[in-house]
């Protein structure tokens, strides 16, 4: 069984519940989605690196000696074998949190299944090979709901501040379901500290009226907008 690997790296998870957790990420490359605003363009809109064997994986995480794995993208459950890697991975002691958009439901072992469903300032508006297809394959509320129902989870909004987008998001929580409000996680959208702690002003009234998180992006603030981090 084997995986297209963009890179492997020990860092601390940046996003989320388990925000400053020391990790070992496994970030999958290849996507369903060509988010406008993707920050991993070489997992999804370039998908690189190198096709690889399951056990190859398994010795570069356990080399880093961590407690808790990342199983990010691109997307994930995009590939079958990721459902082998995550159960090799929990039979060695591991707790694993799956990153995805949540498209795309698979039975896997799993701690944590961060879902970052793709509101409507996501499509890449007028790219002609993708928007109607993003924008058909982004939300998919019998997934997300599923997902929900299944998994401990987290639901992860990227944001810009609108109104609109608010009311999307409570637009689609009203479709899948109820949501513990302490488990849905506004994230400013940015590339850098100056913009994401900005967007993240506008956001606090929106926390502070529904009782969501606010969810800084823990690695830009140190180490930028690069990879392996």
């Amino acid at each position: 069984m084997k995986l297209r690997i963009a890179e492997i790296f020990h860092s601390v998870q940046g996003e989320g519940i388990w925000a400053g957790v020391p990790s070992t990420f496994v970030r999958v490359s290849g996507c369903n989605l060509r988010c406008v605003w993707c920050d991993t363009p070489y997992a999804s809109w370039s998908p690189e690196g190198p096709t690889i064997n399951i056990e190859e994986i398994i010795e570069k995480v356990v080399s880093g000696n961590l407690d808790h794995v990342v199983l990010t993208g691109g997307e994930p459950m995009l590939f079958e074998p990721i459902v082998d890697l995550a159960a090799e991975l929990r039979a060695l002691g591991k707790t694993i949190t799956v990153e995805t958009a949540g498209t795309i439901y698979r039975d896997m072992e799993c701690d944590l299944m961060s879902i970052s469903p793709k509101l409507g300032h996501s499509t890449p508006v007028g790219d002609a090979q993708w928007e109607k297809r993003h924008e058909e394959l982004r939300l998919q509320p019998e997934v997300l709901r599923k997902l929900v129902n299944s998994y401990n989870s987290q639901l992860k909004f990227v944001v810009t501040g609108l109104e609109s987008e608010i009311a999307e998001i409570d637009l689609l929580l009203s479709e899948i379901g109820p949501v513990a409000a302490d488990r849905i996680l506004l994230m400013p959208e940015g590339r850098d500290q100056a913009s994401l702690w900005a967007t993240a002003k506008k956001l606090v009234p929106v926390a502070l009226e529904r009782n969501w998180r606010l969810a800084p992006r823990l690695q830009i603030d140190l180490f930028g907008d690069t990879r392996g981090t």
